[in-house]
């Protein structure tokens, strides 16, 4: 249990645990692992027999790791101080841990939520939403990625390499749960309102972006590279349409400056591809994800050797058509030129001088990150 001046409620809770567990009849240690209490938890710990562990650095995701670090159980159980969760239920995760699974989450829309127990925006907006978001980006199981009463074995946690110091701690651990393709499940967990007479530790806006900013950082594919394609398609397909000449849709012309944002989204477009690709290679390289057969086959395809030559094709392209335009103002003795004219050739050589410098810079520095992974 990690806390933070819990005294309140802390005894109860040791109590609570310390009952099932007997009825269990199993081997096991209970720890409380503090965060810089000053109201007393410490001592309450001890008398009760609760081996107290102390996590130097703030944070709930400190505090969770220095508990398990210091675990010496085959399999771990983790819950808050506050006594909202039903200690009695240890049982149903213990099941399905000796089951084989690695991961076990409580889900609290199964297992039911007492009226007052999680305020209004988090059991409607904010769990359900990034719970979905989860199922999309990690094809998680789960019904309620936030559940504070969970339990994983300690050969799956030390592979998961957790690094989150914060509220976001229990997000990694079911994003990287999936992504490993360990053996995740869930199982009912009652909630009941907080013993507490204090306001709770967390912040909710603080503790909701820092879930869906870490699901984001995992996922380089929705982060950069669906916002990144679906860019590049809608530029090209714009740009493809303008470049004969203007087009007019009801009452309204669309013409140059048209084509100039449909340029300008083919470039963020591919920088954000780009960055997918650098991102995936870097996370992998420092364990935060795992291998990706599909990347590596994608590199045995685009070599460096690969990148230069597509991207030299593209600076071709785009000084040909830049000798194109120059030689049409020529006609014209360098004299006046109609924008309108001009700029439908321009754009689209300055897009393609562009993209293929992008494109040999982008092989250069993927080929440095790969060879720390060589």
């Amino acid at each position: 249990m990690p806390c933070l001046n819990e005294a309140e409620t802390l005894g109860a809770c040791i109590e609570k645990i310390r009952r099932t567990l007997k009825a269990l009849r199993v081997g096991a240690e209970i720890i409380v692992a503090d965060n810089g209490s000053t109201d007393g938890s410490q001592e309450i710990a001890s008398r009760l027999g609760a081996r107290v562990v102390h996590a130097e650095q703030k944070g709930y995701g400190n505090a969770l790791r220095a508990g398990i670090d210091a675990a010496r159980g085959r399999y771990i159980i983790m819950g808050d101080a506050d006594d909202s969760y039903d200690f009695s239920q240890i049982p149903l995760f213990l099941e399905k841990l000796r089951a084989g699974f690695d991961v076990v989450m409580g889900n609290r829309f199964q297992g039911g939520i007492e009226p007052g127990a999680m305020p209004p925006l988090h059991r409607y907006l904010g769990n359900p939403v990034l719970t979905r978001i989860a199922r999309l980006f990690f094809s998680s199981p789960c019904g309620d990625n936030h559940c504070g009463l969970r339990g994983f074995s300690q050969a799956a946690y030390a592979r998961l390499g957790l690094r989150a110091t914060g509220w976001e701690f229990g997000s990694e651990m079911l994003v990287k749960a999936n992504l490993f393709r360990m053996r995740v499940t869930e199982v009912p967990a009652r909630l009941s309102p907080d013993g507490r007479s204090r306001p709770p530790h967390l912040r909710t806006w603080e503790a909701g972006w820092r879930h869906l900013r870490l699901m984001l950082l995992y996922s380089p594919r929705w982060l950069f590279l669906y916002p990144g394609a679906l860019l590049v398609l809608v530029g090209l397909a714009v740009g493809i349409w303008l470049f004969p000449g203007p087009r007019t849709v009801g009452h309204t012309t669309f013409n140059v400056h048209t084509l100039l944002y449909a340029a300008t989204a083919v470039l963020l477009g591919n920088q954000a591809i780009t960055f997918s690709t650098f991102a995936k290679v870097f996370a992998i390289s420092e364990g935060l994800l795992p291998a990706d057969p599909r990347l590596e086959k994608f590199f045995r395809i685009f070599t460096l050797e690969a990148g230069l030559l597509v991207g030299s094709a593209l600076v071709v392209i785009g000084l040909a058509g830049s000798v194109y335009a120059v030689s049409d103002w020529g006609a014209l003795h360098f004299g006046p030129l109609d924008s309108s004219h001009g700029l439908r050739m321009v754009i689209p050589s300055v897009t393609a001088l562009a993209l293929g410098g992008q494109v040999i810079l982008s092989s250069f520095f993927l080929s440095v990150l790969r060879m720390r992974r060589k």
